[in-house]
């Protein structure tokens, strides 16, 4: 079972760029269809209040719970003092398994980590071309699983790249995520250097399309054992460790959750992680397009 670790749902608020105004989740579905992908980590796109935009997120994730697993996006520095309840919520409420922080914003402090910690999920970081703080990270908290988007940079810079191929290698908690790493090289390397556990196959989708970046590891030329960590099996080792049961605890003992503005609150389906993906509906996907 193929599983894309990085994608983005829902709307953002900023609308001045594609990250921030809207991730379309039906046109990268019928995209990752079609390259045989049948599950896919979905996360919000950059807003100003995600306790708004993960009930979005979970929202979508519920007209499709066969395909899609959330992690919650926090801002490390603006909701200081309520991570913890924020990941609680989502994991209870929504089934989500892990936590997202985009070093764009704030990078991972101590709560971050510390809700990671007592839940037991791992922490998606884009380090946004600073890898040198993974290595703050990865010996603080040698029991939290730490997911380094995109090799390390977005925006290409082999020097990051070169560095977070050393720190999968080196750090037993650190892996990394092959999305829109364009240096091939690098994927390469890390494999090498780290080996087939320690990567994870992601696309960054919508705006990237799934069946390129899969493309990518297929031409890795690895054999299927190992085909099969990176294109799923290691993103779902990292997530079936989540303490649903301690963040229950942490609701139910909560008076009130502090996502104050979030929406109306539900109940989500719970993810179907071991299950095979069933034959979608017609009125599900339309025929595919570019």
């Amino acid at each position: 079972m193929i599983i894309d670790c990085h994608c983005h749902a829902g709307k953002g608020d900023r609308m001045t760029a594609p990250w921030n105004t809207e991730a379309a989740i039906e046109p990268y579905l019928r995209r990752a269809r079609a390259a045989g992908i049948a599950k896919t980590v979905v996360v919000a796109t950059f807003h100003s209040d995600y306790a708004k935009a993960n009930a979005d997120v979970a929202r979508i994730i519920a007209r499709y719970p066969d395909r899609l697993i959330g992690f919650v996006f926090v801002h490390a520095s603006r909701d200081a003092g309520r991570i913890f309840s924020m990941v609680a919520h989502a994991l209870h409420r929504w089934h989500f398994r892990g936590i997202k922080i985009h070093g764009y914003e704030a990078m991972p402090t101590r709560e971050v980590c510390e809700a990671a910690r007592r839940f037991r999920v791992p922490i998606f970081v884009d380090v946004v071309s600073r890898p040198e703080v993974i290595d703050m990270l990865a010996p603080q908290y040698p029991d939290v699983n730490f997911i380094v988007a995109h090799l390390g940079s977005y925006t290409d810079d082999w020097r990051a790249h070169q560095q977070v191929v050393y720190q999968v290698a080196r750090y037993p908690n650190v892996y990394a995520d092959t999305s829109a790493v364009r240096r091939f090289d690098y994927i390469v390397e890390a494999i090498k250097r780290a080996g087939p556990r320690k990567l994870l196959f992601g696309s960054d989708g919508p705006w990237i399309h799934p069946g390129v970046e899969l493309h990518k590891i297929r031409m890795l030329g690895l054999p299927k054992e190992q085909s099969k960590l990176v294109l799923g099996g290691n993103v779902m080792r990292l997530m079936r460790h989540a303490h649903v049961g301690e963040a229950a605890s942490h609701v139910a003992r909560s008076e009130k959750y502090s996502g104050d503005g979030e929406p109306e609150l539900f109940e989500a389906s719970a993810p179907r992680l071991l299950s095979p993906d069933p034959a979608a509906s017609a009125s599900d996907f339309n025929e595919y397009r570019l």
